[in-house]
């Protein structure tokens, strides 16, 4: 939640910049408002380079709690303060190289670095130490007709200490990876139909299976999606 702005110094450079309350939520967790600062090239038609810098604080400054006097409207829509509150802040470096060799094909890759802390100073004026994760993405999409097209994705991503993964298995480094196959197919103009399937895994058991607290170092997953539009939109968004 929060607002954009790009603005378009010419044919071939466009400027990005955002203020929200944080990442992945849309209300604030605390009192900083998040930065993005970012920036999209376009040397050709067929190539587009965007890359960006996201600057925040995404560890809270209160807590829920059920004791909300005088009257509790309802447990949890009250907030204590936390004392001290975490100031640490968030990085994320983010780039995106998106290709269209010919009419039919697309590629893309993409990168991502991300550090987190908790504390930008600990009690004895320290530091505290980082989360950090990075990983990165291949991406290509063949038109087969009109209206079809088939595309593949595969992923790699290191979570160190947990930041994103978090959960089952706190400060341990995850790799995790996965590789996506899609079929599309347009039946009209404002209407597709997708169909998936995608396979990942991990160098740690997280994902659940059938037996309760018994988990899998792999996943399978199969999708069927519809997909409606409508607008004079056009393009990516």
């Amino acid at each position: 939640m929060g607002f954009r702005v790009k603005y378009q110094v010419n044919d071939k450079l466009g400027l990005n910049y955002w203020i929200v309350n944080g990442t992945n939520q849309t209300e604030p967790t605390n009192g900083f408002k998040d930065e993005m600062f970012g920036f999209v090239v376009t040397p050709t038609k067929q190539i587009t380079w965007t890359t960006n810098y996201y600057f925040g604080q995404e560890n809270p400054d209160s807590v829920g709690t059920t004791n909300c006097p005088p009257v509790p409207v309802q447990p949890g829509l009250c907030f204590v303060p936390v004392t001290p509150a975490p100031n640490g802040k968030l990085h994320i470096f983010d780039s995106e190289a998106n290709w269209q060799p010919g009419p039919k094909w697309t590629l893309a890759l993409e990168g991502d670095y991300v550090v987190n802390r908790m504390w930008a100073n600990s009690a004895r004026g320290e530091s505290s130490a980082p989360a950090h994760t990075w990983g990165g993405a291949a991406y290509v999409q063949y038109q087969l007709s009109p209206k079809t097209n088939l595309a593949g994705r595969a992923e790699y991503l290191a979570d160190h200490g947990s930041f994103f993964t978090g959960g089952l298995f706190s400060n341990v480094t995850e790799a995790l990876k996965e590789f996506t196959v899609t079929y599309g197919y347009n039946v009209a103009d404002g209407f597709q139909v997708k169909t998936e399937y995608r396979y990942d895994w991990s160098n740690v058991p997280v994902f659940p299976t059938s037996t309760q607290n018994v988990y899998s170092k792999d996943q399978s997953t199969a999708t069927l999606g519809l997909i409606w539009w409508f607008g004079r939109k056009q393009g990516a968004w």
